[in-house]
């Protein structure tokens, strides 16, 4: 991640009409009142274990480098798409192809896809990116060496593997699809479109015919140290609805100091074209800080696992947990 657009930090208001969100042009934040009404967890969940969560970081880290074409790529997509077998009901290996935006040769794409109760109508999609970028283009040392991205993919990864193993135990009559999409980060940013490949051809190429879900939720660069999280300008545009209650799930759990009520410019990321070709509504949780942008190992040699911490991959992980087990109403 990521092709970026000039950023500008703006307050936001909470009861916001769906077509009609108007921001402030202000550095201020807008707490959620106190009130009974707004109080949604009816059904507490557990069994999140953010100690797993960064053994499977460790794990994916193990291959090497998750570039697109490696021996490392394909056995690391062997593994995940093992794990999401011990999990869930139905699983799909997606291949197909792409061209690498920065030499034009050809790239495999393996999208990695589990589901649960595949039967069911309604459906909620979660997702993340499995590849890792294959040049430190944010460093200052060694720009054209590949990095390990154990924020900036595999921490997305790590939590849904781990939320697949909670909804192997609690059962849900929702269908659940977790989707993996690989090369993401292949990307130029003077390219268009040239991130998330793996995205793009599932959207021409869906794994069920006329697939939808109600809503989805990508995360990308979810287990950084005091990771902060706000509402992404095309989650905002989409999917208002589903940030309001993900984020009140968050502050309900006591994860409000990485859940912010702030709002951001737009960010190209997978969700951006999950609803391009599905128009399935879809938020984006991912790290960023309205005064240093992407956190300062983004992109460097330093996206390593000491740049991983587990209380924010449990605040995360919870919250989706909660989700799952207490959805909105869908409009």
């Amino acid at each position: 991640m990521k092709n970026r657009r000039v950023f500008l930090v703006l307050s936001v208001a909470l009861f916001v009409l769906l077509d009609a969100c108007q921001f402030a042009n202000q550095n201020t934040e807008t707490e959620i009142p106190e009130t009974e009404e707004l109080a949604i967890i009816s059904n507490k969940v557990y069994g999140f274990d953010a100690n797993i969560a960064f053994e499977l970081i460790e794990k994916q880290l193990s291959f090497g480098f998750r570039i697109p074409g490696t021996n490392a790529h394909k056995q690391c997509s062997d593994w995940l798409f093992s794990s999401l077998k011990k999990y869930c009901d139905t699983v799909y290996y997606q291949k197909g192809k792409g061209v690498n935006p920065n030499d034009g040769k050809p790239i495999p794409i393996y999208n990695l896809i589990g589901s649960f109760n595949p039967k069911a109508n309604t459906r909620i999609l979660f997702a993340s990116h499995w590849d890792s970028r294959p040049f430190a283009d944010q460093d200052d040392k060694n720009p054209t060496l590949p990095i390990l991205a154990a924020n900036d993919g595999a921490s997305g990864v790590a939590v849904l593997l781990e939320l697949a193993r909670n909804l192997k135990q609690k059962k849900t009559a929702l269908g659940i699809d977790i989707i993996l999409f690989d090369a993401e980060d292949l990307g130029n940013a003077k390219i268009e479109n040239s991130f998330c490949l793996g995205s793009q051809y599932w959207g021409r190429n869906l794994h069920v015919p006329n697939y939808t879900a109600k809503f989805g939720v990508l995360l990308d660069m979810v287990g950084g140290k005091d990771a902060r999280f706000m509402w992404e300008e095309n989650s905002n545009a989409n999917a208002n609805w589903i940030l309001v209650h993900t984020w009140q799930i968050a502050k309900e759990l006591g994860y409000e100091n990485h859940f912010q009520f702030k709002a951001i410019g737009a960010i190209t990321d997978d969700h951006k074209y999950v609803y391009e070709a599905t128009k399935i509504p879809m938020i984006d949780i991912i790290q960023y800080d309205e005064v240093s942008g992407f956190a300062p190992y983004w992109h460097t040699h330093d996206d390593n696992l000491l740049a991983i911490d587990k209380n924010t991959l449990n605040a995360v992980g919870n919250t989706i947990l909660h989700l799952v087990f207490n959805p909105p109403k869908y409009p």
